[in-house]
């Protein structure tokens, strides 16, 4: 791992998450006609991105005192926030609600957090949480809506920019709350890559930021309908909706079906399973997504791009059996 730089105050602390290799991917390049590079999120120990953000929140949470964690998340927020909890020696408590896999459960235990079963969504099981963390000396890890999360989430891009022969001339990543994005968006800032566009891909019934932007305000929407439940918050962080409207960011939308088969073919080209919540990221080259823009003069000429992809644990080879069969793919 690399040196942290210092925080707020002044301390300096080794970083919870690892630094990933970002890689020119030969089968999505050949598909996209482009040079296309992976950065490898799903490589991070707890199994996606989250690791960098909520890593970095519970660290400054620590320095100022904080002795307990509460999380609600349907799988990757609690499994970051259950890791970084058991580094840092503090017990954890993860609320999921109903639809999370009963092993994602089986691994917050085994990363001894305590974990309680609350709501039918995420954002019941978030409301369910915030009640369990009123305690002053109990930190609330909120998954994605948090400029400690975003400031860690940041560190990809000042990363992927170190590793890269070159900048991209676009940037993909999948949007749930939009941690990611927010995180995605100040790092390229922060790198000088502000002139580069990012594509914002979300599932089609997980849209909660696609709707936002297409009514021009922060919007919740109904209920997820997607099977990428990872990507499954009802309304966005204003963070994300600011941004994405400060700066150069395309909205687009896949479908399930695209998701899951984008996830089927990178195993096959990559030989690493990944959820559809990163398939919808990964739909962008796959399903043609990229060169859709590019033809309709959305991205301009466009030469190498770079997909994040930022893994997921809720996805086992019984689970994408099941997605393949459910879609006929």
């Amino acid at each position: 791992m690399d040196a942290q730089a210092p925080d707020q105050n002044g301390s300096h602390q080794k970083p919870l998450h690892i630094k990933t290799p970002a890689i020119l991917s030969t089968p999505l390049s050949k598909c996209a006609g482009l040079q296309v590079y992976l950065k490898l999120e799903n490589l991070q120990v707890p199994g996606s991105f989250k690791i960098r953000g909520i890593g970095n929140l519970c660290q400054k949470a620590v320095s100022k005192g904080c002795k307990r964690v509460v999380c609600a998340s349907g799988g990757n927020g609690g499994l970051a926030a259950a890791y970084a909890a058991r580094l840092l020696n503090l017990p954890a408590t993860i609320v999921l609600p109903t639809t999370t896999p009963d092993f994602v459960a089986e691994k917050l235990r085994d990363q001894e957090a305590t974990v309680e079963v609350h709501g039918s969504v995420w954002d019941e099981s978030n409301q369910y949480a915030m009640t369990l963390a009123k305690d002053p000396d109990c930190l609330y890890v909120h998954p994605f809506d948090h400029p400690d999360v975003w400031e860690g989430h940041e560190s990809l891009i000042v990363e992927v920019k170190q590793q890269l022969p070159c900048p991209p001339d676009v940037v993909v990543a999948s949007v749930g709350g939009g941690g990611l994005l927010c995180g995605v968006i100040q790092g390229m800032q922060r790198v000088g890559w502000g002139h580069i566009p990012v594509v914002a891909m979300e599932t089609e019934g997980a849209d909660c930021l696609n709707v936002s932007l297409r009514e021009n305000k922060v919007a919740t929407i109904p209920a997820i309908t997607s099977s990428a439940k990872s990507l499954g918050a009802l309304t966005p962080c204003t963070q994300v909706f600011e941004l994405c409207k400060k700066y150069k960011v395309i909205s687009k939308l896949c479908t399930d079906k695209q998701a899951v088969d984008a996830c089927l073919k990178y195993a096959d080209d990559h030989r690493q399973l990944v959820e559809p919540a990163c398939g919808a990221s990964l739909a962008a080259v796959y399903s043609g997504i990229l060169n859709d823009l590019q033809a309709q003069g959305q991205l301009g000429e466009i030469k190498s791009a770079l997909i994040v992809v930022c893994g997921g644990s809720s996805v086992t080879l019984d689970a994408l059996s099941k997605w393949k069969k459910d879609f006929e793919l």
